[in-house]
């Protein structure tokens, strides 16, 4: 209750502004019981990313397991990456990076290491499953998991932060998650023993 009271407060107000007590009272807890819990404003701030990411790493290893064709299954990771990244409460935290970052650095560094690497880490994991499963071939998961989530969500990301555009509906990801799934596994699929040898007589 805390965290989405967080949420809320920060989205409103941006990090400087935003009122301890008012979480507290959005919380339906005292500001003393706040406090105990959680020292300050800055702990508040990494609490409440950590605690968005830990359901989101949750979502995406659970995606891992299923036994779907990897076409299909990358699609659905993809769109779960989407969800976080274009998350109607997560994109403000963004635009209070960039706004804010300048005077409080260390939410930048938490972000960063939070949100973004996390981002990253999961779907990297998500990659090496299925290279372990044979399902495809690469030599760096962490920097085609990066590639990966750049080609599918930047662009958009990008958009909607500088008010290009509004947030993208389901379809259009949909459509977007297709495209580059496709484009990504003909560039590391695992070719066949055939594959191999006439590849290398050629």
């Amino acid at each position: 209750m805390i965290y989405q009271a967080a949420r809320q407060e920060f989205a409103k107000r941006g990090f400087a502004a935003a009122n301890i007590a008012d979480v507290a009272s959005r919380a339906g807890v005292s500001t003393k019981t706040l406090y105990r819990l959680i020292p300050n404003k800055m702990a508040l701030f990494e609490g409440m990313v950590t605690e968005r990411m830990d359901r989101f790493v949750s979502t995406v290893n659970l995606g891992a397991c299923d036994g779907r064709d990897i076409e299909a299954a990358l699609q659905s990771a993809l769109l779960i990456c989407a969800e976080l990244v274009l998350d109607v409460e997560v994109i403000p935290f963004q635009r209070i990076i960039l706004a804010e970052s300048d005077k409080f650095p260390g939410i930048a560094e938490t972000f960063h290491e939070k949100a973004m690497q996390r981002t990253v880490s999961a779907l990297a994991a998500w990659l090496l499953i299925q290279q372990k499963r044979g399902r495809i071939v690469l030599d760096d998961v962490a920097g085609a998991a990066g590639m990966l989530l750049g080609m599918f969500v930047f662009q958009p990301q990008r958009d909607v932060l500088f008010g290009h555009k509004p947030l993208p509906q389901r379809e259009e990801l949909e459509a977007r998650a297709r495209a580059c799934a496709a484009l990504f596994l003909k560039g590391c699929a695992a070719r066949n023993d055939k594959n191999r040898k006439q590849s290398g007589d050629a």
